[in-house]
């Protein structure tokens, strides 16, 4: 026989959430909730919150010194929907800020029952969504961070009125032997652990069905002096008492069940000291598959034939003790499971259309009838729902103000879209493709799913026509940039500074009707996987014109698939982008003689032309005349019949800002004024412009960057060869090209004479 001692010592570094854990006293209790008030002292509202900004990094805002910012965050959500996960879900920055939107209006005030319908159209994600959050909510709850504790009674036995004897039928004398066999057979360690807590080995618990929180036991009238006088005067008894989200804790009573052993024990005892001494504390572990503090009912799930929980032993152990006193009936319903927990429902359909009218009342009181009890039910009611599954809620109009909706439409985030293709099929695919064209795959998809006309994007640019070298018809390439929390550069500067914070919440409000139709995320991935199997290859990167290729043929099947024009307009954005790229890697003017250009010409304008003077920026000489004039000028894309006026104007702004304000009042350097910025940025701009004109009329210039890497390069002369590698080692740094896919993008530039196309833009 194989020794199996090795195999099995491993079970010991097993860490699992069904250990013992340690039982307070009440006493005890209120120590931990002295030391750790803010964690102890929460209802699954503030549980739930609180898991999500564990799990969710604090947003970003790329543009936080925009005074016009819409606080339209960027977070990072994959430690909630995407780590550990067999099915992870991608949020994309819309949803996102929805649902942190949600969370925070749950954590700061005071919360009344209501169901949270998570609403989008079929294969946009929901179940994945909801089934990772309920994974996350279980898995925080059951740690030291999410930990909450709940209501278990420890009750003496020995009280029960003649032991055995009063027993009165055999069936309860057997159950009352087994069960004191039982007890024999315990750990001397156990028996020890319940007399330091009871004085007694001899007890029965009572746990609380509705997992109350154990400080809901103190009567109301005496809580709030209970709370003064436990807390010292700090910052957090300070919001204990002013903050919303604390209300529960002086507004709720202990369920039915507890209320009634309460009372008992105080005619009993007559001391409310004594009956707290029975009032024990325990760990509230959630737990999906046994129902308990997290529920999820699928349509296709059977409604159970009854409802009603109850436990014979228990009942009959209470029935003994308060024989004399009013019963303390221990009945409850499932949905006291997840009282304190989540209660949700996949899809409203089949049967959980039954269940969610059950819920109606529910909702909407607060309470369920069990038999003659009334059991407080409040918990965090979750549903998910396809759009045309509405029609069950409009018989129930008293509800609608106990719903909202929260939206989970297809993705329209095109970096969200590209990272759902990276998870599925490798990250390995970015090396098939050149940049940009993957998130142009994507921007097609999310195409799709954009409605047409947007009254938000044309009431801020009216005449969508000025940028058809950037953009299509429709803005929804701007639209979706902007979904991103990008601002491109291509705009106008007065566009940019009429994209005030009201457009921007308009056109992000617009989201929430978007992504209803077009391609869904099933069929994205379907077409991705025949698109990359066709295209993908060892010896030629994947490029627009495959994308264009793939799309037009099956434009011809479904011709309302794209707005018309659409994919000519994503191919003449591609090759702006592509050109600025190519630009910007062979620009390699010497940026401190371009500083000096311009600090001479500010200090020029204020002389006649034809004196000689010495400029107190840059202490250079300067012979101060037409051709000093012109030679900046023209790099600052001034026409020769405008530069008398212009050069007024820089006169006038450098003496009445520049030099009085900025500088003398300010003590700024010339450097940091805002028109020296503003002259350096014309200066540079038009250098980059006009960067590639010496080498699109030179053909060893195409030659040596086809020849680039290979022995045939060598045969060049050393300035090419110097300027070719400045391109390709900056492709390849700034952009992220490798070197095949430099040489592609650089010939395709020069071949398509783009410089030509997009002159002056």
């Amino acid at each position: 026989m194989r020794d199996l001692t090795k195999a099995m010592e491993n079970l010991k570094r097993h860490e699992s959430g069904w250990q013992q854990q340690a039982m307070l006293s009440f006493a005890e209790f209120l120590q931990e909730v002295i030391a750790q008030p803010t964690r102890i002292i929460r209802n699954v509202y503030q549980v739930y919150a609180d898991m999500i900004s564990a799990f969710v990094s604090a947003g970003e805002d790329e543009y936080s010194d925009d005074p016009e910012s819409i606080n339209y965050l960027s977070y990072n959500c994959n430690k909630l929907f995407v780590e550990d996960s067999d099915h992870p879900f991608f949020a994309d920055r819309l949803f996102a800020n929805r649902l942190i939107r949600h969370v925070e209006a749950l954590s700061v005030g005071a919360q009344q029952n209501k169901i949270y319908i998570f609403e989008g159209p079929h294969g946009s994600g929901k179940s994945t969504f909801l089934n990772n959050l309920l994974r996350k909510f279980e898995e925080y709850a059951n740690t030291p961070e999410g930990k909450r504790y709940e209501v278990v009674w420890r009750l003496k036995r020995d009280d029960l009125v003649g032991g055995v004897h009063s027993l009165s039928s055999l069936t309860e004398k057997l159950a009352w032997v087994l069960e004191q066999q039982d007890k024999k057979e315990k750990t001397l360690e156990e028996k020890d652990e319940c007399r330091d807590q009871t004085g007694l080995a001899d007890y029965f618990e009572v746990p609380c069905p509705s997992h109350d929180h154990p400080l809901l036991i103190i009567p109301k009238d005496v809580r709030r002096q209970f709370f003064d006088d436990l807390f010292e005067n700090d910052n957090f008894k300070w919001r204990l008492y002013t903050e919303k989200k604390y209300d529960w804790i002086f507004e709720e009573s202990s369920c039915t069940i507890c209320t009634s052993i309460f009372q008992n024990l105080l005619k009993k005892y007559q001391d409310p000291l004594k009956v707290m001494e029975f009032v024990f504390a325990r760990p509230y572990s959630v737990d999906r598959r046994l129902g308990q503090g997290v529920s999820v009912f699928n349509p296709g799930d059977e409604p159970l034939r009854q409802n009603i929980i109850h436990n014979e032993v228990i009942q009959r152990s209470l029935d003994h003790l308060f024989c004399s006193s009013r019963p303390a009936s221990y009945l409850y319903s499932r949905y006291a499971k997840t009282n304190n927990g989540i209660y949700a429902l996949m899809d409203i359909k089949s049967h959980n259309t039954e269940r969610l009218m059950e819920l109606h009342n529910i909702i909407s009181d607060g309470v369920h009838k069990v038999e003659d009890i009334e059991e407080r039910v409040n918990s965090l009611f979750f549903a998910l729902m396809n759009p045309e599954d509405r029609k069950v809620l409009s018989d129930l109009q008293a509800f609608s103000d106990r719903i909202e909706y929260i939206n989970i439409p297809y993705v329209l985030d095109l970096k969200t879209e590209v990272e759902i293709y990276r998870e599925i099929f490798g990250r390995h695919i970015n090396e098939s493709f050149l940049p940009r064209v993957l998130h142009n795959f994507a921007r097609v998809i999310i195409a799709t799913r954009l409605r047409t006309k947007s009254d938000a994007m044309l009431e801020w640019i009216s005449k969508p026509e000025k940028y058809e070298l950037y953009c299509d018809n429709h803005l929804q390439l701007l639209k979706m940039e902007i979904f991103t929390g990008y601002i491109p550069p291509w705009l106008d500067e007065e566009d940019v500074a009429a994209f005030t914070a009201k457009r921007r919440l308009n056109i992000i409000a617009e989201s929430e009707k978007d992504g209803w139709k077009g391609l869904s995320g099933r069929d994205s991935i379907k077409m991705f996987n025949e698109f990359y199997a066709i295209y993908a290859r060892d010896d030629k990167l994947i490029d627009m014109s495959m994308l264009g290729k793939y799309f037009r043929k099956y434009c011809k099947d479904d011709r309302d698939i794209l707005p018309q024009g659409f994919l000519d307009s994503l191919q003449r954005m591609y090759d702006y982008t592509v050109l600025q790229e190519v630009k910007e890697s062979l620009y390699y003017y010497n940026e401190e003689q371009i500083s000096r250009d311009i600090q001479n010409y500010m200090f020029a304008v204020n002389f006649e032309v034809g004196t000689t003077e010495a400029c107190q920026f840059t202490n250079e000489k300067i012979e101060i005349s037409e051709a000093f004039f012109q030679r900046i000028e023209s790099r600052l894309l001034v026409d020769q019949k405008d530069a008398p006026a212009f050069r007024n104007n820089v006169q006038k702004a450098y003496t009445t800002n520049a030099l009085t304000q900025e500088m003398l009042r300010d003590s700024l350097a010339i450097t940091e004024t805002s028109l020296y910025t503003h002259l350096y940025e014309k200066y540079v701009h038009n250098l980059k412009e006009k960067v590639l004109e010496p080498f699109l009329k030179n053909e060893n210039f195409r030659r040596a960057v086809k020849d680039y890497n290979e022995e045939a390069f060598k045969t060049y002369d050393k300035k090419i060869q110097d300027d070719v590698d400045f391109l390709m080692h900056n492709l390849h740094k700034k952009h992220g090209y490798s070197r095949q896919g430099a040489k592609e993008i650089c010939i395709y530039v020069i071949d398509n004479n783009l410089a030509r196309a997009f002159a002056g833009r």
